[in-house]
């Protein structure tokens, strides 16, 4: 059965954010996040403009506290002294006042309905009566129209990100860690701000699992539909990790939906360099953009037989042709049932072609062939050497086939995006590391240059 590539833009509304317009009507947007501390304002500025020299249309920073927001209001003025007027977003966990601060100084504020006005995630089970819940949606009701208030004030845009690691105890005790759950999340948030008429709002739902991640999304958007709802979405598979894998992965999970139609802004979150992340971006944008009626992109044909996938495509660039096979074949392999993927390309080697057509069939969740490592971008929360850290971590793993190794940079979103991996290396602090098996950690707050000896000890003792 042959296969003929189409694709048609969903329609959305129209997106404010600091003059950048977001929406069907406008290009799809990239954009990126800085790993400097924000309160480095040098080291801040002068990363900022090589994001923004690189393609960078929005620029997010991690805003902890008030002490974060004065220091982004520093960069923020530092920037457009210079003539560098991207938007920035303020990234904000668990403290709400401090969303309302940083709404004041940039273009856009992130918030996690997970974790706006609700604790921590305890990964706990709490039965909430039906009056309970009511009252619980009351509070954010009222917390959140505050946010809203100043942001219709100051003309400032939000983003609802809801993330799978991260849902609230309230939202697990109705749904579970479960795609209902995570659309629920943000709809609950969504709703408030319809009625209370405020539009400026970009939507994303994100997780390291990209099949969680199509899922949730293509959810979202018939949710959205079913209440008369068109706003834009932002896209990202949360913890890709780095290199190939990592642009391989996030090509599976982004390229699919941009492939149903659905994404108006996207980033590429790789445990790199954050201008390293605008490239990929952008060439996933360009192969989309090509043709957005029918797509014979790249003299690319595409046939399913006995449910293999047969993906050839005449791309002379390596590096664009895993873009292009991992952002179509995804879809293809869930949507059609299949389980085999075969990748036909005349200018490469035939090894070069399985292994690649095995790490899409890993990063689809279909297959395991090796070791996974979900490891986070990295941002002023982490506090060791990332890079460096993934880097000792493959070393000593990656022997290891089938695991599931999570390597995050702090808390905030650790144990819950490494859900399903076996083991996890979490950042607790400066110096200091958390291990993780499974949800349960293990080992507290040891010394960081002990962490990656103990994480394979603690594999090793499994085995035995």
């Amino acid at each position: 059965m042959n296969i003929q590539l189409t694709y048609n833009r969903r329609q959305t509304t129209t997106t404010n954010v600091g003059g950048l317009l977001i929406g069907s009507e406008h290009p799809v947007r990239i954009q990126t996040m800085a790993n400097t501390s924000t309160n480095d304002i040098e080291g801040s500025v002068a990363q900022a403009k090589r994001c923004i020299d690189a393609g960078a249309e929005l620029l997010r920073f991690t805003t902890q506290g008030i002490r974060e927001v004065e220091s982004l209001s520093q960069i923020h003025q530092q920037l457009h002294a210079n003539r560098f007027n991207t938007p920035l977003v303020a990234d904000i966990h668990f403290q709400s006042d401090v969303a309302d601060a940083a709404a004041k100084v940039v273009e856009k504020v992130r918030i996690n309905p997970g974790n706006y006005i609700d604790p921590a995630r305890k990964f706990k089970q709490i039965d909430y009566t039906d009056e309970e819940y009511q009252t619980e949606l009351q509070r954010l009701r009222a917390r959140f129209v505050q946010l809203l208030n100043i942001c219709k004030e100051h003309k400032t845009a939000i983003r609802l990100g809801v993330n799978h690691g991260s849902l609230s105890d309230r939202i697990m005790s109705r749904y579970g860690d479960t795609p209902e759950g995570m659309v629920e999340s943000c709809m609950e948030f969504l709703r408030v701000a319809v009625a209370e008429n405020f539009q400026d709002i970009v939507l994303s739902i994100k997780a390291s699992n990209t099949l969680v991640m199509v899922t949730t999304v293509r959810l979202l958007v018939w949710q959205m539909a079913e209440e008369e709802m068109m706003f834009p979405l932002h896209l990202g598979v949360t913890e890709a990790g780095e290199g190939e894998d990592g642009r391989v992965k996030s090509a599976v999970g982004i390229g699919a939906l941009l492939a149903d139609g659905i994404g108006d802004t996207i980033r590429v979150s790789l445990s790199e360099a954050p201008e390293k992340e605008l490239p990929v971006a952008q060439a996933l944008v360009d192969y989309f953009a090509d043709n957005q009626s029918i797509r014979y992109a790249h003299n690319t044909q595409v046939c399913i037989e006995d449910h293999t996938v047969y993906y050839t495509n005449s791309d002379t660039d390596w590096s664009l042709f895993q873009l292009h096979a991992a952002a179509e074949c995804g879809r293809l392999l869930w949507d059609h049932h299949c389980t085999e993927l075969v990748l036909n390309n005349d200018h490469f080697a035939a090894e070069d072609l399985e292994r690649l057509s095995k790490d899409i069939l890993q990063a689809a969740r279909v297959r395991m062939y090796k070791t996974e490592y979900i490891s986070c971008p990295g941002c002023g929360r982490t506090l060791f050497d990332l890079e460096q850290t993934i880097a000792q971590v493959k070393a000593a793993t990656s022997h290891l086939q089938g695991l599931k190794i999570g390597i995050m940079g702090c808390i905030v979103n650790g144990p819950g995006e490494m859900a399903d991996a076996d083991y996890g290396y979490v950042g607790a602090g400066r110096g200091k590391v958390s291990l993780y098996k499974g949800k349960e950690c293990v080992l507290k707050n040891i010394p960081q240059e002990e962490a990656v000896e103990q994480l394979l000890s603690l594999i090793e003792s499994d085995k035995q």
